[in-house]
């Protein structure tokens, strides 16, 4: 059973991040669906999970067929018929093949974020939650996959609980609210961020999680601004307008492609409007998008992003100290994993005796000995039917524990 456990997988390791797109199947949820269902049939796959981050396309299967480099090639042809023929042909040096125990310690460290670009990363494990959900809205896992699943869960949250690999901060948008947190700006304080990219979209996030909802929106594309801000609940602003801004701010969030400070002195000599009180600035851009003398001149709580990654990688080198004693406790749950499918093939097994010891009893009462009880009291009658209960429910228990007992031992 455990050998019928299949992955086949696209990750940071192996494949650099654009080349990843090329693996994915769609955006689109019914498109995806369908080409799922496809896959499934084309390749007498018994049951399929697929789950796609930024950093891996993962498909977990259970069936069968033997998973080589060849089955590999001839599957992600179907997955997306564009791939470059010496992509198919090196099939092997961009993704990886498990199968049996391999694939189920793999999944069981995707799910811990052991085998994460950022280890520790508790981001994953709700990923393969929600895809999870979803394969099984469409009907491809079955109850094979739902084991694997369910104890991968299990163990994840038993390292995250048991060690501190998922400890400290280690992404900057993370650390960056941890800093505003700690300068103990109100929840109503007025944010003005400028810049809609990925890394502000991060910080947003952010943001909602600790409920700070007064934040205005700045950027060159005004559609990604206000989209940005709806997400916020907040209002977007002109970026062509940004130098008469007279709203007033608390905080300023800023992260452009600029080469070039966008917040000189001037611009934010501008737009304080006279107001001397100290303002938070966060700069999470590369190069920097305020100038030097805005730090130097004003009265300013300036946090940059060259401190923030410094601390990152602090923190993720701390995580790393944690990843032997995870590894160790996680391959405790990987070897549980074959008793849970031994116990799980037991209930199913015998998930008809309870039925067929009502029925025997039932039949014993109703026409075996019909005519015998037909002649008896019914208090009499009554004893009976307690005692033949009693050892209905004898019969179900003692079978079901003793077989129970021979799994475990």
């Amino acid at each position: 059973m455990i050998g019928n456990y299949k992955i086949l997988t696209v990750t940071h390791k192996k494949t650099n991040l654009k080349e990843i797109g090329g693996f994915v199947l769609s955006t689109d949820k019914e498109d995806t669906e369908t080409k799922l269902e496809r896959l499934k049939k084309q390749f007498d796959i018994e049951e399929l999970f697929y789950v796609s981050t930024c950093n891996r396309v993962l498909f977990f299967l259970y069936c069968e067929k033997e998973i080589d480099h060849s089955f590999a090639a001839h599957f992600f042809q179907a997955v997306n018929p564009n791939l470059p023929l010496n992509v198919l042909e090196n099939i092997e040096d961009y993704t990886l093949a498990l199968q049996g125990e391999d694939a189920i310690q793999h999944f069981f460290e995707v799910a811990a974020s052991i085998d994460s670009l950022v280890i520790g990363e508790r981001q994953i494990l709700g990923q393969l939650r929600e895809a999870f959900e979803q394969n099984t809205k469409w009907q491809l896992v079955g109850d094979h996959l739902r084991m694997a699943f369910q104890q991968a869960v299990i163990a994840a949250k038993g390292v995250y609980s048991k060690t501190k690999i998922g400890d400290k901060p280690v992404s900057v948008a993370s650390l960056a609210i941890q800093k505003l947190l700690r300068a103990n700006l109100p929840k109503d304080a007025r944010i003005l961020m400028i810049g809609a990219g990925q890394t502000n979209q991060l910080v947003a996030k952010f943001l909602v999680k600790h409920q700070y909802h007064n934040v205005v929106v700045s950027n060159r594309s005004p559609e990604r601004a206000a989209s940005l801000a709806k997400f916020l609940e907040g209002e977007s602003f002109p970026y062509e307008e940004l130098k008469n801004y007279n709203q007033g701010f608390d905080c300023i969030i800023v992260c452009t492609g600029a080469k070039e400070p966008i917040i000189t002195a001037d611009f934010y000599r501008n737009i304080l409007g006279g107001d001397v009180t100290k303002k938070v600035i966060i700069d999470l851009a590369i190069p920097h998008n305020v100038a030097e003398e805005v730090v130097q001149d004003f009265n300013v709580h300036y946090i940059e992003i060259d401190g923030l990654r410094n601390l990152a990688k602090e923190n993720l080198s701390y995580r790393e100290q944690e990843l032997h004693k995870a590894k160790v406790l996680l391959q405790e749950y990987i070897n549980d994993f074959p008793t849970v499918l031994k116990q799980r093939q037991l209930e199913l097994a015998m998930r008809q005796v309870p039925t067929a010891i009502k029925a025997i009893k039932q039949k014993a009462m109703d026409e075996v000995f019909r005519k015998d009880l037909e002649e008896i009291d019914e208090h009499t009658k009554a004893l009976i039917d307690k005692m033949l209960t009693y050892m209905e429910k004898k019969c179900i228990s003692i079978p079901m524990k003793a077989a129970r007992e021979a799994v475990i031992g």
